[in-house]
């Protein structure tokens, strides 16, 4: 009986997948303690899980959408809350879970690709997805994008679970758009109208009435929490929903401004998911993989699967040339949700022709030219120090609040900070989990004679930063100063 499982599971096959998936997660967990991006966002939304954990201060709602007066669920609070537990309040933990959650959902890539396009396409889709340097970057990113990567795949899976008459998935694409809505409700949104076109086409495969019903339940399910709070407040999160959409006139059907500006962009955001840098060469080799593609494009258009990704991939692109809300902005991490739904898609059509030998040729061509351009920069990012005059890390910021509890030596002292997004809410965290798991005291929020100025470069804004440090001139004397890559801080005498 051993012997048949080892037979079947320890194949060449799956060895190398989980080569690769181990190299994946190596290259999203090395050195986090030391390289970790915990600022505005990060220190809010430790803060808010420390309130749960040691007050018992509960919640509703989640972080901001970056539109003032929406904000997401409580669910990605929720989620990192255990993780925070674990690890008595340090980042470090939540950070690694969540780079687990990406490399997961890697597995799932190759699950999807191989039976879309065969192994070939699959372990292409994993290199792409576990090496490119941008996806290495995003997985390890502390924030509530990042399980897009997971719930993205699980939603390609569900959907052609629905094209094999599977009843339950319904309930698991409804449920998981719900949490796109949680966890990304940004370009995510266009899930939904992707979603219900996809259902209006293959209307003949989804199931009976009350797995449909079911499914309305699940999505609702996401927003439930949200409406609690809704209610409690006299509707405000509606109102601001409806302000902005309507009042706001943030969706317009006058777009061909927004088009010259969103389709260099959209290129960007794909293509960087596979080049780090676009050269001559990069761009004929994509020229060429697409050619290939296009000659055998009847064959991967029968698949409805293939035509389900390429429904998921053109809905935002369609969709956001009319959103104008925002004062315009979009940001390449609007898109996260649709990160490996691109690769899926790149991997696939790059693929359609790896059983002849000009196919396999041109394969072994991209993954050269794909590991020389991402392979460097991931080890250069992994090995990189944190001493650098412009490096905001979390080591270094470590060893800020380190050298300030050692320097004031158990004396009781204020602190004054700086940061360029002006709230130092990663500070403010900081020194509350520091203070209470090492050194079992905080700053005082009374004025006292011993203060510590703590600020990090701005390079962008150099006058605000140079501003602050005059007016902190007339409030103490420096007594001693020490740097910490692009973090200072000054012990000073209060006047």
């Amino acid at each position: 009986m051993l012997k048949k499982a080892i037979k079947k599971y320890l194949n060449f096959e799956n060895v190398l997948l989980l080569i690769l998936l181990v190299f994946s997660l190596f290259v999203r967990v090395y050195r986090i303690n030391s390289l970790l991006g915990f600022y505005y966002d990060q220190g809010r939304d430790a803060s808010v899980v420390w309130d749960l954990i040691y007050n018992g201060k509960f919640f509703l709602i989640g972080p901001t959408t970056g539109i003032e007066g929406i904000f997401r669920g409580p669910w990605y609070y929720w989620l990192i809350t255990p993780f925070y537990f674990l690890g008595k309040g340090n980042p470090v933990y939540p950070s690694i879970f969540l780079s687990i959650t990406t490399v997961i959902s890697i597995y799932f890539l190759y699950v999807l690709t191989k039976e879309i396009s065969g192994k070939i396409a699959g372990f292409v889709a994993v290199i792409i997805a576990s090496f490119s340097f941008n996806l290495v970057y995003a997985s390890r990113w502390l924030s509530n994008p990042t399980p897009m990567f997971l719930i993205s795949m699980l939603f390609v899976l569900s959907l052609s679970l629905i094209l094999k008459r599977r009843n339950w998935a319904f309930l698991l694409a409804t449920f998981l758009i719900g949490m796109a809505m949680q966890f990304g409700s940004a370009a995510e949104v266009f899930y939904i109208p992707a979603f219900l076109v996809f259902c209006i086409w293959q209307r003949r495969k989804l199931p009976k009435i009350k797995y449909i019903l079911f499914g309305v339940l699940a999505f609702g399910l996401a927003f439930l929490p949200q409406a609690i709070f809704d209610l409690r407040h006299g509707f405000l999160l509606s109102k601001n929903i409806i302000d902005f959409v309507v009042l706001d006139e943030s969706f317009k059907l006058s777009f061909w401004e927004i088009a010259k500006v969103r389709i260099p962009f959209y290129y960007d955001v794909f293509t960087s998911k596979i080049w780090s840098e676009r050269k001559l060469f990069e761009i004929l080799l994509m020229s060429v993989g697409i050619i290939l593609s296009i000659v055998n494009w009847k064959k991967l258009w029968e698949k409805d699967i293939f035509k389900t990704i390429v429904l998921l991939l053109i809905s935002p692109i369609i969709g956001l040339f009319f959103f104008q809300g925002n004062y315009g902005n979009v940001y390449d991490y609007y898109f996260t949700g649709y990160y490996l739904i691109f690769v899926l898609f790149f991997s696939i059509i790059i693929s359609s022709w790896s059983n002849k030998l000009l196919g396999k040729l041109f394969l072994v061509i991209f993954a050269l030219s794909f590991l020389v351009s991402n392979l460097p920069k991931v080890r250069y990012y992994l090995i990189s120090g944190t001493d650098g005059p412009e490096t905001i890390a979390f080591e270094n910021q470590k060893q800020t609040i380190d050298w300030i509890y050692q320097n004031a030596n158990e004396k009781e002292f204020n602190v004054d900070v700086y940061v360029p997004p002006v709230i130092p809410y990663a500070y403010d965290y900081l020194f509350k989990w520091l203070g209470q798991t090492k050194y079992k005291y905080f700053p005082k929020g009374e004025n006292i004679k011993l203060l510590y100025t703590l600020y990090e470069v701005d390079i962008p804004h150099p006058e605000r930063l140079e501003k602050w440090l005059e007016r902190q001139k007339g409030i103490g004397s420096i007594i001693e100063e020490k740097t910490f890559g692009g973090i200072t801080v000054q012990r000073r005498e209060r006047n």
